[in-house]
This record gives structure tokens, C-alpha cells and sequence, in this order.
């Protein structure tokens, strides 16, 4: 059994069942179109809608964003630590991010710091993509070892800043290495487990891929939250 954690009214982990997560592929900073996109993501049956926060003008439409729909919001940022400040200032449910490039120490403490004084839960999210260059040449390449020791040193970095409301990902495009990783993460750790099969393609492949690793395992009682990325409409 993973641990519990809210995002928003949404309870993913703890044997609550498996919430279903989509992207937006507007401007955040375009108000109207992503509210629009969410709200037809709701029809669809999504729960839970990430945003890309890329910069300032999109962290600073998060609030507004956020009084027009009924779904919890996550901001999805890279590299820079501000605008996850910014973007709990305003409300948001959860942040994703990659501890490790997001800058030194003090930086990710104050991202932690932030979080735990408001109860905003981080996903801590490693791709294949973007591994880092030590773990690459470690391990030969991409591996599930890698993608998972990875993960656990951006989680034993939130923890030493007084950290524990966490979730996770491994992905990558290879869906028997994204089961692996996931496998082996699941062994090693109770946090909640975001599943997803990275750059799965167009709606043909990406809907096979998907449905083989997530599905796959879901059957294996591994995954409290879901995403199917695919190039086209999120509400596919």
C-alpha cells in the first residue's frame, strides 16, 4: 500500500482508486483557451489537469485559472525556482518538478519549504530524455536502475529539507523499460506512483503503448495516478 496524499480533493495513494491526470497544450498564459480545454477534459472524465509553467506571465494566470474549474491544478516547471514560488503563492495543487535542475540547495529548500507550509504535495518527475549525464554513464545508457536511483536522489533531497509529501514518475518511451523502472521503483519505496509511457506518439501508437504499460502495470497493482500522452487533443 503507497502513501496517502491529496492534491487538491483528489486522494492519490493509499488504496484510493486510480485518478486519471491530462496536459494542457494552450498558453497557461492564454486564460480563456486553457479554462476552455480544462473544462472539456472535465467532460471527458479527467480529474486532475497539469499546466506548463514556462514563465512568469504563466505563473501569474495560475490563480485565475484556478477560480474557473473544479479539478485540482498542477504546474509542471523546470529550472527555475521562482515560478514554483510563485505558482504556490497563487493556489496551485501540486507542483511536478525535477529537483535537480531547478538550481542549488537553498533553492529547492525554499521550493520545500513553501510546499510543506501550504500542503502542496511535489511529483518528482525523471524521463529517459533528460537523465542525467553521471547516471547515463553509470549505468551504460537509460536503464530502469538509472531512471529509478535517479528518482530517489531528488526524493532524499525534498527529505532532508523536512519533505515527504511526495509522488513519483519514471518514464521513457521503451514501454519494457518504463515497466521496469516502475517495477523496481515500486519495490524500493510507498510513495504514490504517476504511470505514464513518455512520447508515445500519435493516437495509434500512443493508445497501444500506453495501454500496454500502463495497463500492464495497473494489472500488476503498481500506479495510484494515470496520464496517456499522446501528439493530439488531450481529450483524447
Amino acid at each position: 500500500m503507497t502513501k496517502k496524499l491529496m492534491v487538491g480533493k483528489v486522494a492519490v495513494g493509499g488504496g484510493a482508486p486510480v485518478s486519471i491526470q491530462s496536459m494542457c497544450n494552450t498558453k497557461t498564459d492564454d486564460v480563456a483557451a486553457t479554462v476552455a480545454q480544462i473544462h472539456a477534459l472535465e467532460d471527458a472524465g479527467c480529474e486532475i489537469i497539469r499546466v506548463a509553467v514556462p514563465d512568469e506571465d504563466a505563473a501569474k494566470a495560475v490563480d485565475k485559472i484556478k477560480e474557473q474549474i473544479d479539478i485540482p491544478l498542477i504546474a509542471d516547471i523546470h529550472f527555475n525556482y521562482k515560478l514554483a514560488l510563485m505558482c504556490a503563492e497563487r493556489g496551485i495543487d501540486a507542483l511536478r518538478i525535477n529537483p535537480g535542475n531547478i538550481g542549488g540547495e537553498e533553492k529547492v529548500k525554499a521550493v520545500a519549504d513553501i510546499c510543506r507550509q501550504k500542503n502542496i504535495p511535489i511529483r518528482i518527475g525523471v524521463n529517459g530524455g533528460s537523465l542525467e549525464k553521471e547516471l547515463r554513464a553509470k549505468y551504460g545508457g537509460v536503464t530502469a536502475e538509472a531512471l529509478v536511483e535517479s528518482a530517489m536522489g531528488h526524493v532524499r533531497l525534498l527529505n532532508r529539507f523536512d519533505f515527504d509529501d511526495i509522488c513519483i514518475s519514471v518514464k521513457c518511451s521503451d514501454v519494457p523499460l518504463t515497466m521496469r523502472a516502475y517495477t523496481l521503483l515500486s519495490q524500493q519505496t510507498d510513495y504514490p506512483l504517476h504511470l505514464g509511457v513518455t512520447e508515445a506518439g500519435t493516437p495509434s501508437m500512443g493508445m497501444v503503448k500506453s495501454a500496454m504499460g500502463i495497463g500492464g502495470l495497473l494489472c500488476m497493482g503498481i500506479g495510484d495516478t494515470i496520464r496517456v500522452t499522446l501528439t493530439a487533443d488531450p481529450v483524447e
